[in-house]
């Protein structure tokens, strides 16, 4: 299966590429659902399609807000531009935009978008008719759904599915609480994430309010647990997904590195044996970025256990990141979170993960010697007991 990564800027891209993404889906400025993600200027678009094609890597760039007549008029020059930089494909939710896409640049590979909420074989079928080569699966269904669906389309049709990130609240993403609380439609790429909002219930004739707060049934409001199937790679793939997808255009470049890289470890094991029994080592590298409980989501049915509310958290923090390539033992970083000399850090890393490195020396871009490293993404040489290089992520257990 593709391991298909969120590349929100240019970071995050290159984080994806580094840790093992086979594609990358982003947005330019305009067309997007996430318009405050970092995303692409024109000019940086093409820059980041023809680094990632470097790496052997796709790129796949979201067109899929739900458009109101007045987004229509720049559409056709848009995919002109993204035909001619020669994107892998635009991922599209409105039959308007595919229709217009078709028409203006009819070698571009078009993916349907998991807002069209495709759950059934008919719906599916009409995408199909319309020139389409993926669809991404609604959110709400069934790994035995999925299968049934597969079996009922094209064998050229490629499927892609979600299997890690954040589950939004409403049916396959829908949303109306942004605009209807403040005006921002998440439909069109401007969602304030109002589901994750604290909120109480006022009783009307004793002006007194009450907390949302979980019993023993659970909670029944706005904040569902995050979807993970690290250890059901084996079950996506029987079902005939061809793509799995990570959510998290909005998340930060050590997030990326650390679910990519997990998730390019799991697929990698499933490649190599014939029983997919995940080892804890790569299983738990999921707990180590800021999450909500995990769950499984719809794929095994019911979802409501899985889909409580549920707060973030996480057991690790991003110390630093390295910048450039290292020599004798000395890397240069930026810095994150606090750390000091002495300091014993985790490596997020492609060739030794989790290797605990220590910290002998810090000295700053003037050459002075530091104690501590304590300003925020300040540039720094730290002096360790390994060599590292560019992109590799300094960490520490909380």
């Amino acid at each position: 299966m593709e391991l298909l990564a969120p590349a929100g800027d240019r970071e995050k891209l290159n984080m994806a590429i580094e840790y093992g993404a086979d594609a990358v889906y982003l947005a330019s400025t305009r067309f997007g659902l996430r318009t405050y993600a970092g995303n692409f200027e024109l000019d940086a678009l093409k820059d980041a399609v023809e680094y990632a094609h470097s790496k052997n890597v796709k790129v796949y760039v979201t067109v899929n807000i739900i458009p109101h007549e007045s987004d229509l008029d720049d559409l056709p020059e848009y995919f002109s531009y993204l035909e001619k930089i020669n994107v892998d494909a635009v991922i599209c939710a409105d039959i308007g935009v595919i229709s217009i896409c078709r028409r203006v640049a009819p070698n571009l590979n078009i993916h349907v978008s998991t807002q069209a909420n495709i759950t059934n074989s008919e719906a599916a079928m009409v995408y199909v008719d319309m020139g389409v080569k993926r669809l991404i699966l609604a959110r709400e269904m069934t790994l035995d759904e999925l299968k049934s669906l597969r079996q009922k389309l094209p064998k050229e049709i490629e499927l892609e599915a979600f299997c890690h990130g954040a589950m939004c609240i409403s049916y396959s993403g829908r949303c109306l609480l942004s605009n209807f609380f403040t005006h921002r439609d998440a439909n069109r790429g401007a969602c304030v994430q109002a589901c994750r909002w604290n909120y109480a219930i006022r009783e009307v004739t004793k002006d007194q309010e009450y907390p949302i707060e979980e019993d023993s049934h659970g909670t029944y409001i706005l904040n569902s647990k995050d979807l993970c199937m690290i250890d059901y790679l084996d079950k996506l793939q029987e079902a005939g997904v061809d793509s799995i997808k990570i959510e998290g255009r909005m998340k930060t470049e050590y997030y990326v590195a650390n679910i990519v890289n997990a998730y390019r470890m799991a697929l990698d094991y499933l490649k190599g044996h014939k029983i997919y029994n995940l080892p804890d080592e790569i299983k738990n590298e999921v707990y180590k970025s800021s999450h909500r409980d995990y769950s499984t989501g719809f794929y095994f049915g019911d979802p409501k256990e899985n889909l409580d509310t549920s707060t973030p958290e996480s057991s690790y923090e991003f110390i630093a990141v390295v910048i450039e390539n290292g020599e004798n033992n000395v890397a240069k970083v930026e810095m994150r979170n606090r750390f000091s000399v002495n300091s014993q850090l985790e490596l997020l890393s492609r060739t030794k993960n989790n290797a605990i490195i220590k910290i002998n020396k810090i000295v700053d871009e003037e050459g002075n010697e530091l104690q501590e490293c304590k300003i925020p993404k300040q540039h720094v040489y730290i002096h360790t007991d390994v060599n590292l290089l560019k992109n590799e992520i300094l960490r520490k257990k909380k």
